[in-house]
């Protein structure tokens, strides 16, 4: 298909304006309209899992057209294996999402769906985007719709949450392009040429001084969206009073657009000031992992341990992605996925109870499993999902990330293992005291266990949970190229030839783990 990730990106976009032509009385329409256009989005994307090739190095399905031609600016789409994973992820979130929402939302329902839908396209478009300035302009439509969906249907503190997200993103986003601009410009005295063409900038060598404030603008923009600590503070204000929705989509999809941003830009095209901040981002990460899980730990309010939770597993992803070698930047993007679906799960597992008690605090709970077997057992496996249990998908992505580690700094390696008992330890705790024990509130004896809608929100991700973590070669195998594109320009020394060579009929990258062992034999 010449067209396919457009149809993607613009099929969401499409239903919202559908969504506009349809009375706002009439909500029974307008949810089945979004929820149709969602799980449409979702079928359609599927394709890419199959039609990908993992051995060919190149950027696939590219699109490419004229945009603004004055400055260079190009409609230019295209992904590799680490983009596909992702679009996928975010195409069964943003179904999912839609379909927990069925009951959850009563007022406003029309502009809540458009929200949704606008946002999707916003997300995948950051994903599919090799124009920078256009990756730029879906960077910043994200922040909209997220805005609203939390300033308007969120829940006590919603306008405080919602314009600290705002804020935050906003003054990242701003330095962010400075560094975009200077790129841009730098790229323009030594080719003579104006474009926006990320698949150049991954070409150009800038002088060390240069790649050091182009660095940190970047870092500025990702760090925030990670968040990595200490820039973290808006996430928990934004899980908590954000619509169980709204916190599915922060936690599964927009936290990885600053991880993203990291491995599409900051380590290919500044590779020199990359390997000078790995000291300062390392420590960071390391605070992030061991803080996030003691705050998570103490935290009364359901809702945010788990946002506390994602502050730690998302600074171990960032560790393993700083450790500069194959094994922990493929380990890094399988834990971004985990994490998407871990995470996600456990915000909806919040959300159902919230929907019938409307209190996250942990106290009123206790005992839930005697009156909702079904989704004990569901916060049973998603638990042991998050804390990295053996068999199911969060052990692979920590395993490799350690491992990775290990290789650059053995004390790292020991300190960031911490965060794994640590996390077993709040999230087990947490499950302790909300399933278990005697059933002592008179207002848990009558909850309803799950609903079969509700039980199909929690299906795919408890059959990716059980896939990955069986089988996680499939996932492997579609990042291998990816992970050698950034190895040649950051790590060179871990390189394959494939990555040099390219090109559809290369041959098959070596194992990640096989290339790094060899590096740290020489």
């Amino acid at each position: 298909m010449t067209h396919y990730l457009s149809f993607i990106l613009f099929l969401p976009l499409l239903g919202a304006i559908v969504l506009l032509l349809v009375p706002k009385e009439n909500e029974r329409a307008i949810k089945w309209i979004t929820n149709v256009v969602a799980a449409v989005g979702f079928v359609v994307s599927i394709p890419l899992w199959f039609w990908f090739d993992p051995q060919n190095a190149d950027f696939q399905f590219v699109e490419r057209a004229a945009w603004i031609p004055s400055i260079g600016a190009e409609y230019f789409l295209g992904v590799d294996g680490l983009s596909t994973l992702l679009i996928l992820l975010t195409t069964m979130i943003g179904f999912i999402a839609v379909l927990s929402s069925w009951n959850a939302i009563t007022e406003r329902v029309k502009e809540y769906y458009v929200f949704l839908l606008v946002l999707q396209t916003g997300m995948l478009g950051a994903f599919m985007s090799l124009d920078f300035l256009l990756f730029f302009l879906f960077w910043e439509v994200m922040l909209v719709p997220m805005y609203f969906l939390i300033g308007i249907w969120g829940s006590a503190n919603r306008l405080y949450s919602a314009i600290k997200f705002f804020l935050y993103t906003l003054v990242g986003s701003v330095i962010m392009l400075l560094g975009i601009l200077a790129l841009y410009f730098y790229n323009h005295s030594v080719t003579g040429v104006y474009t926006f063409d990320v698949t150049q900038f991954h070409r150009v060598n800038m002088p060390p001084d240069l790649q050091w404030w182009i660095f940190l603008a970047f870092f500025l923009g990702f760090a925030v969206k990670v968040p990595m600590f200490p820039f973290h503070t808006w996430l928990p204000d934004a899980h908590t009073d954000a619509p169980t929705a709204g916190s599915v989509i922060l936690a599964a999809v927009m936290l990885k657009m600053g991880t993203y941003g990291f491995l599409r830009f900051s380590l290919p095209i500044l590779p020199e000031a990359t390997r000078q901040f790995v000291p300062f981002i390392a420590v960071l990460c390391i605070v992030g992992i061991v803080y996030g899980a003691l705050v998570a730990l103490a935290q009364k309010d359901w809702k945010r341990l788990v946002a506390y939770s994602s502050v730690s597993h998302m600074a171990m992803v960032m560790l393993g992605m700083f450790a500069l070698n194959p094994v922990g930047l493929t380990g890094s993007i399988v834990q971004q996925l985990n994490h998407g679906i871990s995470t996600g799960a456990l915000f909806l597992i919040v959300g159902i109870v919230y929907e019938r008690r409307h209190t996250r605090e942990i106290s009123e709970y206790g005992g839930l499993s005697k009156v909702m077997p079904v989704y004990a057992a569901v916060f049973l496996i998603m638990t042991m999902s998050s804390i990295g249990l053996p068999t199911l998908n969060g052990f692979i992505g920590e395993l490799l990330i350690l491992q990775g580690v290990f290789i650059y700094s053995k004390l790292w390696a020991a300190v960031a293992a911490s965060g794994v008992v640590l996390g077993a330890a709040y999230m087990l705790y947490l499950y302790q005291r909300t399933m278990f024990g005697k059933l002592e509130n008179p207002k848990n004896e009558r909850l309803a266990d799950l609903s079969q809608r509700e039980f199909a929100t929690f299906a795919p991700l408890l059959i990716l949970a059980v896939w990955m973590g069986l089988y996680p070669a499939p996932f492997l195998r579609r990042l291998d190229t990816s992970v050698q594109r950034i190895v040649a320009r950051v790590s060179p020394q871990y390189a394959t030839p494939t990555a040099a060579i390219g090109g559809e009929n290369a041959p098959r990258p070596q194992p990640p783990v096989a290339v790094a062992a060899a590096a740290e034999r020489r």
